[in-house]
């Protein structure tokens, strides 16, 4: 799949902003508070600008008969119908500038408030309210406009994909000058169409109309589940009824996803909260689901809300506390369809600690026991290190999949694809390298192909192959009559 990602012009106009308009007023640390919500909305402005644009052309005979106010009405009813909101101030970002500076702040507020509450909502969980008094009292919100009103970030300039990497690169950068934790990554959207083959969604057939649901339970910005479903539009059946849902715990990264869906028009329901303690998904069952939850997650202060609301879903047992990636692990395995319903195909990426921590007997041991005495585990990929942004460790591809065919019953694929890999011609954090179409359709032909392909970068195990036990030897010292000396 062709990626449009040259962005180095829209991130460098974004950055210059954020160090030339807040620097010295603002801490470092707050520049993505301003500037991620300012990119959201310039968007979502961008969505709403070209879309007024087609409805004046394709309406213009019906909009030359009548006054401007019914016009307005005309085109917002329209809006409404075609994108599923508005903005009823008379504003945009370059309106508001026009005006000059006196008044700026009312009237940037008015414009934001001017937006359909679906929208509302995503302004408000972006932050971007918070900061406003202050822009105005430095004298700078009237600049920050400005300099965005400049920006194209429209749907005719930005792709959805571009969009993405434009966020994936800001973050970066962001994260980088403010020495953030390592931990905290996008996933490459190499590493998702990877994963969204690996689900073997083309092997089913899914008629018109057919309803489909996809889930995420860490879904950051939305991307694995809009290429989830990009896959199944354009390679199965493009009439299919494919429904989205997802979960995220991060204010500003939710409101990324909730406004990057709603501008696709998808049917979606992202939840905003931690998964672990506050599933939005209780009681649901879904036929695929993919994500790439936060490696080394400490979950120690949350221990007892996580098992206190976990309903069930840890009590085979429970990682250590310092790691909390196997929980998402059991989380999805709750979530899928039973198998004499279809049953339900999951890819989830770990790093290596999920594979090999816990002794015999331990939290980790005995989830791992549960998936593989179940059957339910089909294959792990080995991925090249320094694939993701932020982090340079080794990452693997698990997938589980309680409906395997009966070829696959009792037996687990390794796929070593660590050099299937090609050099960044410039390095983005610690992404220093990627995996291209090529090395995709190679990983996915030696899945496919798993009981033909025994060679260096596949393997096939018996599920026994992975089972040990652990026996303790208590030995008593014996005198020369056998009695037992203490």
């Amino acid at each position: 799949m062709k990626r449009d990602t040259e962005i180095s012009k829209e991130v460098a106009l974004l950055w210059n902003t954020a160090n030339d308009i807040l620097r010295d007023i603002f801490q470092r640390t707050e520049y993505p508070d301003i500037i991620y919500p300012m990119v959201l909305i310039r968007s979502i402005e961008g969505v709403l600008i070209q879309k007024t644009d087609e409805l004046r052309e394709k309406l213009k005979k019906q909009l030359d008969k009548v006054n401007s106010k019914t016009q307005l009405q005309i085109l917002n009813s329209k809006l409404l119908q075609e994108i599923k909101f508005n903005n009823t101030s008379k504003y945009t970002l370059k309106k508001l500038t026009d005006e000059g500076e006196t008044g700026i702040k009312t009237n940037f507020i008015s414009y934001l408030n001017g937006y359909t509450d679906n929208i509302k909502v995503i302004i408000d969980r972006s932050g971007i309210r918070a900061h406003i008094n202050k822009l105005s009292e430095e004298k700078i919100l009237f600049s920050l406009l400005k300099d965005f009103s400049n920006i194209d970030l429209s749907p005719a300039n930005v792709s959805n994909i571009k969009m993405g990497y434009i966020f994936e690169e800001l973050v970066r950068k962001f994260s980088e000058a403010n020495n953030a934790e390592a931990g905290e990554h996008y996933t490459p959207r190499e590493v998702i169409d990877l994963m969204v083959h690996l689900l073997d969604m083309d092997e089913k057939a899914i008629k018109d109309g057919q309803l489909v649901t996809i889930y995420d339970p860490a879904c950051g910005s939305g991307g694995m589940l809009t290429s989830a479903k990009e896959f199944i539009e354009e390679k199965i059946n493009p009439n299919a009824k494919v429904v989205l849902y997802g979960q995220e715990v991060n204010d500003k990264t939710w409101a990324v996803a909730q406004a990057d869906l709603l501008l696709k028009g998808e049917t979606a329901y992202i939840t905003k909260g931690d998964t672990l303690y506050e599933d939005g998904a209780i009681g649901e069952q879904f036929d695929f689901m993919l994500s790439n939850p936060p490696y080394g997650k400490n979950w120690k202060k949350i221990q007892k809300k996580v098992l206190a609301e976990s309903n069930g879903r840890f009590d085979v047992g429970q990682p250590r506390s310092s790691d909390g990636q196997l929980l998402f692990t059991l989380h999805m395995v709750s979530k899928m369809k039973p198998a004499e319903l279809g049953g339900s195909a999951i890819a989830i990426v770990h790093n290596g600690s999920p594979l090999f921590s816990g002794d015999a007997g331990s939290g980790e041991s005995e989830i791992r026991k549960y998936i593989l005495e179940n059957d339910w585990l089909e294959t792990i990929v080995a991925m090249p290190t320094e694939l993701f942004y932020n982090t340079g460790i080794a990452t693997y591809i698990w997938l589980i999949r309680n409906n395997k065919p009966k070829k696959r019953k009792g037996k687990i694929q390794l796929i070593n694809a660590v050099e299937f890999w090609k050099p960044m011609k410039r390095s983005l954090g610690n992404k220093r390298c990627f995996i291209d179409d090529d090395h995709i359709k190679e990983i996915i032909k030696l899945h496919k192909q798993f009981d033909k392909a025994d060679n260096k970068y596949s393997k096939l195990f018996e599920l026994e192959d992975f089972a040990f036990r652990k026996i303790y030897l208590d030995l008593q010292e014996t005198d020369e009559n056998g009695k037992i000396v203490y």
